[in-house]
């Protein structure tokens, strides 16, 4: 008889878990919250109109239709670990599973005043309202907008930062476009003393020199305290007006984790060891943004790195489930890399233990990250092949 396979969560970790344990036969059944695995890293040109939220959405029941796993969408509510048992938001309680794979992703710090803020990391209808309220400034013909994101003093691989600078710097080619860039005031903003650091001392200069040439306004190395409908306020007693703020919050841990029993770190992610399995919890496994990362101070929690996680995680139960000693781990795969878009170009940014790199590419950046996005899609979909590593 088959194992049976529980995946929590429809986000890269989750489907990629799914796709890869249906690959080793195991019985797989994905629960998610929504019906659509959303594809974040281009979700980057929604604000601008470049694409739309359908556009990066892919159905998650033709997911399911092609690679043979089973799916309910019905948000989890609970999780007892040791038990191997989910409770589901209808009532619905999963508790024959032989293996329990936690990919439920992360929550965000709560800042006050974040009502008044849109993320481009956050629900994807968030997205969609930072285009219609963008074009409303274009309508209106100037204005003040300010883009950043914070920090996890507990947990530093938590920080999503490369899509602030993406988006900032994609709004600044649209509003020149749009030949009303001279009209508006753009200004990033960030608690630490050097967003970016993770990239590497290289990619610190070279993003300056953006901020330069762009003519868009730093404001980093103050403590937010709270956001107001009209700008941000920081610890040293400034303000930054603001008509339009987008603010990435670090994560923390997801909110169903603090009563699964399972061990969290001090900023609420699951511990696990490099195979992703966690310590007297046979069976159960925490991979992407719910999982603690290993590795170096540099570290960050990127959809690559939930995907190797996910594979690995397929080929560790199928072998549990054979009596089989081989695992796979993670941490040869650490690296940051990214292409981080500007909407007219791009910068490949890529970070080992051996240091980091930031290497301009104009305008041919833009059309590989768009290609990026459209492998992402059909390949998943099984469309096209897969392309080892990728």
């Amino acid at each position: 008889m088959m194992a049976k396979v529980l995946v929590l969560g429809g986000g890269f970790a989750g489907v990629e878990a799914a796709i890869y344990l249906k690959k080793q036969d195991l019985d797989v059944t994905l629960v998610s919250d929504r019906d659509y695995f959303y594809i974040y890293p281009t979700s980057i040109w929604i604000p601008t109109g470049e694409v739309t939220r359908e556009d990066v959405s892919v159905p998650l029941d033709k997911l399911a239709m092609k690679h043979g796993f089973q799916l309910i969408i019905d948000p989890v509510t609970k999780l007892e670990a040791s038990a191997k048992k989910v409770t589901l938001q209808s009532g619905r309680v999963l508790d024959e599973y032989a293996y329990i794979v936690v990919a439920l992703g992360q929550d965000k710090i709560q800042h006050k005043g974040m009502e008044h803020t849109l993320s481009i990391c956050g629900k994807p209808e968030e997205a969609t309202a930072l285009y219609e309220r963008l074009d409303a400034l274009i309508q209106k013909g100037e204005g003040k907008i300010a883009m950043g994101f914070g920090g996890n003093p507990k947990d530093t691989s938590a920080v999503r930062g490369g899509p602030a600078f993406e988006v900032l710097f994609n709004v600044n080619t649209y509003l020149k476009k749009k030949g009303v860039r001279e009209n508006f005031e753009l200004t990033f903003f960030a608690p630490m003393e050097k967003p970016g650091q993770k990239m590497g001392e290289k990619a610190l200069v070279l993003m300056d020199k953006m901020f330069k040439m762009t003519n868009i306004h730093k404001r980093v190395g103050s403590k937010i305290t709270h956001f107001e409908e009209d700008g941000i306020c920081f610890e040293d007693g400034t303000k930054i007006e603001s008509d339009l703020t987008m603010f990435i919050s670090a994560g923390t841990g997801h909110r169903i984790m603090a009563d699964s029993g399972l061990p969290l770190s001090e900023a609420g992610f699951v511990v696990t060891n490099e195979y992703n399995e966690i310590a007297g919890f046979d069976g159960v496994y925490a991979i992407g943004d719910s999982a603690a990362l290993m590795g170096p101070e540099w570290r960050a929690k990127q959809g690559h790195v939930a995907e190797v996680m996910a594979k690995n995680v397929a080929y560790n139960i199928s072998n549990h489930a054979q009596n089989i000693d081989a695992k796979q781990s993670y941490m040869a795969h650490l690296n940051i890399l990214c292409v981080m878009d500007t909407g007219n170009g791009a910068a490949f940014v890529y970070r080992s233990d051996k240091g980091g790199k930031m290497i301009p590419m104009p305008i041919i950046g833009h059309w590989m990250k768009k290609m990026w996005g459209w492998y992402c899609r059909y390949s998943k979909l099984g469309k096209i092949p897969r392309i080892p590593g990728m």
